[in-house]
């Protein structure tokens, strides 16, 4: 059997900008001072000209893409995701959101997989707070090859995106070749009849593998790999919900304002079901080796296939 290939979707991004700037010609990439952490540095590299070094001054980067946009630029704003989401809050929503501009933010090094840095900069808020933005589009890829067809979706999208990335490499489980993304639709990665586990960023290989142990125990699980955050796909959401009668939810990010609530929110509205959520509980992390708070906090195979197992029995 093959090795596994890991990478991470930060350094796919970095990649992904570089390949697509001959295509794009009013492709620019602006960056807090952080391009070697975020990968810009690709881009920066192969298109200086095109390149813009904002400084540790993310909301001044926020309003420099803003004004780049509205001369008709494609300006990809990127930083962290505590510093993109959240210090930079303000001006996202009132510079970009509000007028509706056509800026892209790359976010790296979301979720609690940040590993050492703690808990100041494990941003596990970022999704909750962009989507009360309206008209933002948030897209959380799981690997490398969805990473780079994000970044082409975001492309060819006419207004703000937000794409969240990861510092920790993660397994590639789609094939380059065959794989289509399609802005706004889930993906069933596994048929089930039993419960439908959706799962989005690097939790959708978490899934796969918890849906592997269920099968073995007789469970038959569907996998849906929600890339797209907003706009939910509801309809795919609903069909599951009304087919497998149970839903569960996996994502690196809190329980309150992200994936969870998204499904729980259309599934309300339209086909109650059973909806259990498994992400960072209301809690802060702590510092310490990505691998280890990723299991400390539950978000791995064995803790969705046991989750599963108890919502069953309820």
């Amino acid at each position: 059997m093959a090795d596994v290939i890991k990478k991470a979707t930060r350094e796919s991004y970095g990649e992904a900008l570089r390949d697509f700037a001959e295509e794009y010609k009013n492709l620019v990439v602006l960056d807090a001072d952080l391009a070697a952490a975020t990968k810009t540095g690709i881009f920066k590299k192969a298109y200086p000209e095109r390149f813009f070094d904002c400084g540790i001054a993310e909301e001044n980067m926020m309003g420099v893409a803003a004004g780049l946009a509205a001369c008709g630029k494609i300006p990809f704003a990127s930083t962290f995701a505590m510093f993109a989401a959240g210090r930079a809050y303000e001006i996202v929503r009132n510079s970009i959101g509000y007028p509706h501009l056509n800026v892209k933010i790359g976010a790296t090094h979301a979720g609690i997989s940040v590993g050492e840095d703690g808990a100041t900069h494990q941003c596990n808020e970022d999704i909750a707070l962009m989507r009360t933005i309206p008209g933002m589009t948030i897209i959380n890829p799981c690997d490398d090859v969805e990473a780079k067809a994000a970044v082409k979706a975001a492309l060819d999208f006419n207004g703000p995106v937000y794409m969240r990335f990861g510092r920790l490499a993660v397994p590639v489980i789609n094939d380059k070749d065959t794989y289509k993304f399609e802005l706004g639709k889930g993906v069933v990665l596994k048929d089930g009849n039993d419960v439908t586990i959706a799962a989005t960023g690097l939790m959708v290989n978490e899934a796969v593998e918890a849906a592997k142990m269920l099968e073995n125990d007789g469970i038959s699980a569907r996998v849906v790999n929600i890339h797209t955050i907003k706009p939910l796909d509801k309809e795919l959401i609903c069909k599951c919900a009304k087919e497998t009668g149970l839903i569960v939810t996996a994502e690196e990010h809190s329980i309150i304002g992200g994936l969870g609530s998204a499904v729980s929110d259309a599934v309300t509205e339209s086909c109650p079901v059973p909806v259990v959520k498994i992400g960072i509980n209301d809690e802060y992390g702590h510092s310490g080796p990505a691998l280890d708070l990723l299991k400390e906090y539950g978000l791995s195979a064995e803790n969705i296939y046991n989750t599963v197992k108890k919502a069953l029995k309820k």
